[in-house]
């Protein structure tokens, strides 16, 4: 046995997640169009803007709530059959840029649709890009994100 006085015990340190990037109603909205985070992605966040209109919107939506780690707006407008329990923001990942490639349907007049896009970040420093062809459908009256299919 050793005779060393032991040392209360203390629970392990965890260094904190980085706060997500700051993004006010008046910057530029992270999905890239021509409009402020408030008129534009912020509205669907926030509910004052009521639910997406396509399933374009809807994707813009739902990179921009990744941008500002927004898990609400992201688990509302998940499909509840593909639906997780809850996101799991990588503290080190951050995202930069969003390319829409293509859509099909997804508009008011259709039930389903597909947004293929391309996502870039940036990862500990190292820049890098997502490709998804996603699909979505009409929940409830609500476009919500079904599953995709990521592209090497």
């Amino acid at each position: 046995m050793s005779r060393r006085k032991t040392r209360p015990r203390t629970a392990p340190r965890t260094a904190p997640a980085p706060a997500a990037p700051s993004v006010t109603p008046e910057s530029p909205c992270p999905c890239g169009l021509d409009a402020a985070y408030g008129a534009c992605c912020g509205r669907f966040h926030t509910g004052t803007g009521g639910t997406a209109p396509t399933a374009e919107l809807l994707m813009r939506s739902r990179y921009s709530a990744f941008v500002v780690r927004d898990e609400s707006h992201l688990l509302r407008t998940w499909a509840p059959e593909t639906r997780p329990a809850e996101v799991d923001f990588d503290p080190g990942l951050r995202w930069t840029g969003l390319e829409i490639g293509a859509t099909t349907e997804g508009t008011a007049f259709h039930q389903h649709g597909t947004v293929t896009f391309t996502a870039r970040y940036v990862h500990g420093g190292t820049p890098g890009t997502l490709r998804e062809h996603s699909r979505f459908a009409r929940h409830e009256g609500a476009w919500v994100y079904v599953d995709g299919d990521v592209a090497e």
